[in-house]
C-alpha cells in the first residue's frame, strides 16, 4: 500500500509509459506516410473524429465500470481485515479475561500464540502467486514463494517461533494450514473448556469467535482464488487498444487541415491521449488483487504485526517486535 499523500507524477509515468512510447511511435509513422506519401498523391486517409468521440467516450464508460469493480474489491479486501484486526482484539481480550485456573498464564500464551501462527499461515496463503497476478511487480522481491516448498520452507521460519514442532508437524502437506490451525484452536478450546477452565456461555463466545476469523478467511481467499471476470479485463484491454489504434487517424483529420505543419501534433496528442486510456486501464487491472503483494495491495503484513504486538502486550511482554513503517512510501 502506498502511503505518502499523491503518486509523483514521473514516479506515476515511468510505471505506465510504454503505452506513451508505443503511442508515439505508431502515430509517427503514420503522420509521415500520411505527410509524404498519401498526401502528396491526394489520398486521405484520415477519418472524422466525431465516431472516434463517440468510441472514446463509450471506452471510458467501460473502463470507469471496470475500475469501480476493482476498487470494490480492494475495498472488501480491506474491511474483511479490518474486521480481523477487531475480532483478534476480542478474541485477545476474551482468552485474557475468561481463562481462569492452575497454569492460566501458560493457557493464555498459547491460545494467543496459536492466532498469531494462524494469522501468518494465512497472509503467506494469500502471498501465493496466481496465474492472473503482476507477480513481476511484487515489493522489493520480498514475496517469492512460487513453488509450495518455497512456501512452505518460508513459513516454517516464523510459525515454529510460535507453536510447539510437534504441532507444526501436524501440518505439513495439509492443503491449507491456517484452516488446520483454526481447527486445533477450537479443539484446545472445547478441551479447556471440560478441564474447567471456562464455562459453557465463555466457550460459546470463543466459539462465535473462531467462526468469524473461519468467514474472514474464507472471504479472503474468495477475492484471492475468484479473479476478477477475465471476460470484462479482457474486453477493456482489447477496446482501449481499438480505440488507441484509431486515434491517429481521426486527429490527423482534425490538424492537418488548420496551418502549415500543425499535422506534426498528431504524434504528441496521439502519444498523450493512448497514455490516458491505457493508464485507466492500468489503474484497474492493477487494483482487482488486493492480495498479490504489489504496491496498492492491501498490506496484510502490516495489519498482522500490529495485531501481534496487541495480543502480545496483552500478555504483558515487553520484548515485542515494532511496527512496520513504510519504505519509500510503501506498506507491505
Amino acid at each position: 500500500m502506498y502511503t505518502r499523500r499523491r503518486y509523483g507524477f514521473w514516479m506515476t509515468f515511468n510505471w505506465s509509459k510504454m503505452p506513451f512510447i508505443y503511442g508515439a511511435i505508431y502515430a509517427l509513422i503514420l503522420t509521415v506516410i500520411f505527410e509524404f506519401l498519401f498526401h502528396k498523391l491526394n489520398f486521405d486517409i484520415s477519418i472524422n473524429w466525431q465516431p472516434l468521440g463517440v468510441l472514446g467516450i463509450a471506452v471510458a464508460f467501460y473502463l470507469g465500470f471496470k475500475n469501480n469493480a476493482s476498487y470494490d474489491r480492494t475495498w472488501e479486501a480491506r474491511k474483511i481485515w479490518g474486521a480481523i484486526v477487531n475480532n483478534s482484539r476480542s478474541f485477545g481480550i476474551a482468552a485474557m479475561s475468561f481463562v481462569q485456573g492452575d497454569k492460566s498464564d501458560v493457557v493464555k500464551k498459547e491460545l494467543l500464540y496459536r492466532h498469531i501462527a494462524w494469522l501468518t499461515a494465512l497472509r503467506y496463503q494469500l502471498r501465493l502467486e496466481r496465474e492472473w497476478e503482476h507477480t513481476e511487480y511484487r515489493i522489493m522481491g520480498k514475496y517469492l514463494p512460487t513453488i509450495c516448498e518455497a512456501y512452505y520452507d518460508q513459513l516454517e521460519l516464523e510459525v515454529k517461533e510460535l507453536i510447539c514442532e510437534e504441532e507444526f508437524n501436524r501440518y505439513e502437506g495439509k492443503a491449507n494450514m491456517a484452516a488446520q490451525i483454526l481447527n486445533t484452536q477450537a479443539i484446545r478450546l472445547q478441551e479447556l473448556k471440560d478441564q474447567g477452565y471456562f464455562e459453557d456461555f465463555r466457550h460459546m463466545e470463543f466459539y462465535n469467535l473462531i467462526k468469524s476469523f473461519y468467514d474472514s478467511q474464507g472471504a479472503s481467499e474468495r477475492i484471492k482464488n475468484f479473479p476478477f471476470p477475465r471476460q470484462y479485463a479482457s474486453v477493456a484491454l482489447w477496446l482501449t487498444m481499438i480505440f488507441s489504434i484509431l486515434v491517429p487517424f481521426g486527429l490527423l483529420n482534425v490538424f492537418h487541415d488548420l496551418k502549415s505543419h500543425t499535422v506534426w501534433l498528431t504524434i504528441p496528442f496521439s502519444a498523450l491521449i493512448t497514455w490516458v486510456f491505457f493508464l485507466m486501464e492500468m489503474i484497474g487491472d492493477f487494483s482487482e488483487n488486493p492480495f498479490e503483494g504489489t504496491y496498492n495491495d492491501v498490506p496484510i503484513t502490516t495489519i498482522s504485526r500490529g495485531i501481534e504486538i496487541d495480543l502480545r502486550e496483552m500478555l504483558g511482554e515487553k520484548d515485542v517486535p515494532k511496527p512496520l513503517t513504510a519504505e519509500n512510501g510503501f506498506l507491505m
